[in-house]
């Protein structure tokens, strides 16, 4: 398949993410906490809100869950380690479902996948700069890209039953791309080994954080996480990569610096 018969048959697809990729450079190069936390908490919500449908849970718990998440969410604008919030999120719901013994487990999934993730890449802005967020979105995007263009044009074997599309040759080449991007956004704030380790294991999970949340989606029954995205289907579906790759990034760069 050509290059040109790929945009062709995915003009909203590409239209979209290129608004998007927009809206995330000029936040970016304003720079302010305060516009990041609003910016990913407007995410965050739709995120929650999708994956409380994959999750099975009934539109009767909606609301409630909605305020939780919206506390969650304020509460990491002024405490100085979002990512510490999720240990406590934890500790509350384990210790609700020891005190009534017939809690609904389900409702802790949500704030598992997506608020884990949503934490730490509030984390990523606030412990490593806006160019942390930087690289992120270069290595996400261009494994996300380089894993599709590769896979139309080359791809022969299956990566995954859970997402039939993708396969084994779009999902290197991606890799390799992503890595090498990667190496030179993050040259900015690391050494070039420590750039190009961080790469290579950002872009991996971000190929599984897009693989399990085609998980979700089968085990629910449905093809997209929602509707709110011309050609991408819902904010779960766009951001997917980013909630894998965030937590990773976050980790190895304090393991490694």
């Amino acid at each position: 398949m050509s290059l040109f018969s790929i945009f062709s048959e995915n003009r909203a697809r590409f239209l979209t993410g290129a608004i998007l990729a927009a809206v995330v450079v000029a936040i970016g190069l304003i720079d302010n906490f305060f516009l990041i936390w609003l910016f990913l908490g407007v995410v965050y919500l739709f995120s929650f809100y999708e994956a409380m449908r994959l999750f099975g849970i009934d539109d009767e718990s909606h609301n409630q869950m909605y305020a939780y998440a919206a506390a969650v969410w304020l509460l990491a604008l002024v405490y100085p380690n979002p990512d510490d919030l999720f240990f406590l999120i934890a500790v509350v719901f384990a210790s609700i479902l020891a005190y009534t013994r017939n809690f609904d487990k389900r409702l802790f999934l949500p704030f598992l996948y997506p608020t884990a993730s949503f934490l730490f890449l509030l984390t990523l802005y606030d412990d490593f700069s806006v160019n942390a967020l930087f690289w992120l979105l270069v290595v996400v995007a261009l494994t996300d890209i380089g894993a599709y263009f590769v896979g139309k044009m080359a791809g022969k074997r299956q990566f995954s039953p859970t997402s039939p599309n993708k396969t084994i040759e779009g999902v290197i080449g991606g890799v390799v791309i992503a890595t090498f991007a990667g190496f030179f956004a993050g040259s900015v704030l690391v050494d070039w080994p420590q750039a190009l380790i961080i790469s290579f294991g950002v872009s991996v999970a971000s190929v599984f954080g897009d693989l399990f949340e085609s998980y979700l989606k089968r085990e629910a029954g449905v093809k997209d996480s929602g509707n709110l995205l011309p050609g991408h289907g819902g904010m779960l579906d766009r951001v997917d990569g980013y909630l894998f790759a965030g937590i990773v990034m976050v980790l190895l760069l304090r393991g490694l610096l």
